[in-house]
């Protein structure tokens, strides 16, 4: 994983994982599935930023409700980084629906309500680098090298 070419994910934790001490829970997922972390904040959504985020879903009827859910309070915004990165962070976190989320996913252990899912994540390498540089700039992302990284992938 210190291979700079590794890939790398957004994921968010959404006002409803926050309010509920998830962030903790949802972090110790993805550091012992052996991803790195490279960058987090507590961030106020405006409203402006959660209508870029979801730009993709202005036309769907519950785009106002996205925008108003997630800037209710704070989201934890992150980067991770490791070999298949956002592949890996789909699997964590589960299907959207968690009544179709399985067993030991995030939303297949922690949610209940679609509308309420706990937790965003990338779902390709393109929106996983849109994502990224809409949440974060090039200097809150940190570079090391993980110690263990020789004893998650060769």
């Amino acid at each position: 994983m210190a291979d700079s070419s590794a890939e790398r994910t957004y994921v968010m934790i959404k006002p409803d994982g926050v309010a509920r001490g998830l962030i903790g829970d949802v972090i110790s997922r993805f550091e012992n599935k052996g991803l790195q972390l490279v960058a987090m904040k507590l961030v106020q959504v405006t409203p402006e930023h959660a209508e870029k985020h979801y730009e993709d879903l202005k036309s769907k009827p519950f785009f106002a409700g996205l925008v108003e859910f997630i800037t209710s309070g704070p989201v934890c915004a992150m980067v991770w980084k490791g070999p298949n990165a956002v592949r890996i962070g789909r699997l964590l976190v589960g299907a959207t629906n968690p009544a179709e989320a399985a067993v030991g996913t995030v939303r297949g252990d922690l949610a209940a309500d679609i509308s309420r899912n706990i937790v965003h994540a990338s779902d390709a390498v393109e929106s996983a680098n849109h994502e990224i540089a809409l949440w974060f700039k090039d200097e809150e992302i940190t570079s090391w090298d993980l110690p263990a990284a020789q004893w998650i992938c060769e």
